[in-house]
């Protein structure tokens, strides 16, 4: 048996969002990848988008959640994006990942990832 899956990769999008005082004064950059599992979803017989997920919806979902307000915790963002991913009947689960870039100094970035099936 196949699986589809369809993903967004390193999904860079301005958010306010931390608890510290700093973060709440202006948006910062955040890195989203989200995997979306199909399960079997049978090929596109036609070749035609109505046949499948479309990727540009997950980029219009993350901005549309970042565009919200002011969200304190990545794993309120994370789990938000993941509750919008599986409104979409077709999707079987979703693995959500959200990175700060320079959140610390020594590192590239922090961040969560979560992973939610039906």
């Amino acid at each position: 048996m196949s699986k589809t899956r369809i993903f967004l990769s390193g999904y860079n999008v301005m958010a306010s969002i931390g608890v510290h005082p700093h973060e709440q004064i202006a948006p910062q950059l955040i890195r989203v990848d989200v995997t979306l599992d199909l399960g079997g979803m049978q090929a596109p017989k036609h070749d035609r988008l109505a046949e499948t997920l479309n990727y540009e919806w997950i980029a219009e979902l993350i901005e549309n959640q970042c565009t919200q307000g002011h969200v304190q915790l990545i794993e309120t963002l994370t789990s938000k994006i993941a509750k919008d991913c599986l409104g979409d009947e077709r999707v079987r689960a979703v693995r959500v990942r959200i990175e700060k870039p320079g959140a610390i100094a020594k590192a590239d970035a922090a961040g969560v990832e979560i992973f939610q099936e039906r």
